[in-house]
């Protein structure tokens, strides 16, 4: 059961991975307005400083999961 949750939550996660470089409607009129290389870029810096707090936030649950597994 459990094998078949993680290949589920792993096949639904590659197919939302488009809309991952999505951005906001000021950052999508400054890339447009820099181009196609630094517009890349540009969602590649907005996708770095999202990782920080998102692993943050992953190793937080991931502790309290732990913690409540074992009582």
């Amino acid at each position: 059961m459990k094998k078949l949750c993680y290949i589920t939550l792993i096949g639904w996660m590659l197919t939302i991975s488009n809309q991952l470089m999505a951005q906001c409607s000021l950052c999508t009129k400054t890339a447009q307005q820099l181009g196609e290389g630094p517009a890349k870029g540009l969602n590649n810096g907005i996708l770095m400083l999202a990782l920080t707090p998102l692993a943050i936030i992953g190793f937080l649950a991931f502790r309290w999961w732990k913690s409540n597994q074992e009582a």
